[in-house]
């Protein structure tokens, strides 16, 4: 997919008020990524929910889309404001981009918006199985998001979708022993990004529960 700056289609103020606007001193982008929004006692938490909860509710369509059309850090802000947003109309597009694997980051990010868009997770919640887990896979990246997501909607939903890819010496062990630097590595583990997925979703669901 070609990329395309929001500026091209009268959208160039997508990008500050978004992605880069400042709740805790940092860009909201950095923010997102590092995770920094789960940890215990950060204080910047309740503005920073506040305003990404004021955003998600308030974004037009046609501003996520000029921010999923452009590069990582305006997917993956657009990706999160989806998820708590609950914009189920994203799936698919989601789906496409985690498929297509263009830019690292912002996979995770639409791993966590698939199962979080909804408030009763489908299985049209699913990221597609054919981008997790394989021996040689194109986008490293997005693996352990996508294997997490997935294991969180087989435990929702009474499925077992991950189970090819878990089983021992499966796709997912020969992924992480293909990778000298993964190998028996604690936080590769899938009990591990299980629990990861849910920090995010389960925190991104105390955000918005009525």
């Amino acid at each position: 997919m070609p990329f395309q700056h929001p500026e091209e289609i009268g959208y160039g103020y997508v990008i500050e008020r978004y992605v880069t606007r400042k709740d805790s001193g940092r860009p909201r982008y950095l923010d997102l990524k590092s995770g920094r929004v789960l940890r215990p006692g950060w204080p910047h938490a309740e503005r920073f929910a506040r305003h990404l909860i004021e955003d998600a509710a308030t974004i037009a369509d046609a501003e996520l889309e000029a921010l999923l059309a452009y590069e990582w850090r305006s997917r993956l802000t657009a990706a999160w404001l989806i998820g708590v947003g609950r914009r189920v109309s994203f799936r698919e597009r989601l789906g496409d981009l985690l498929l297509a694997g263009e830019v690292c980051y912002s996979g995770s990010a639409y791993c966590f918006a698939l199962p979080a868009s909804a408030r009763t997770p489908t299985p049209r919640s699913s990221p597609p199985t054919s981008t997790t887990t394989s021996p040689a896979p194109t986008s490293r990246y997005d693996q352990p998001a996508a294997l997490g997501a997935l294991l969180r909607l087989d435990a929702h939903l009474g499925t077992h979708h991950a189970d090819r890819f878990t089983q021992p010496d499966g796709l997912w062990d020969q992924w992480v022993q293909a990778l000298v630097h993964l190998r028996d590595h604690p936080a590769y583990a899938p009990e591990e990004q299980y629990r990861w997925t849910d920090l995010h979703c389960d925190f991104a669901n105390g955000w918005t529960r009525l």
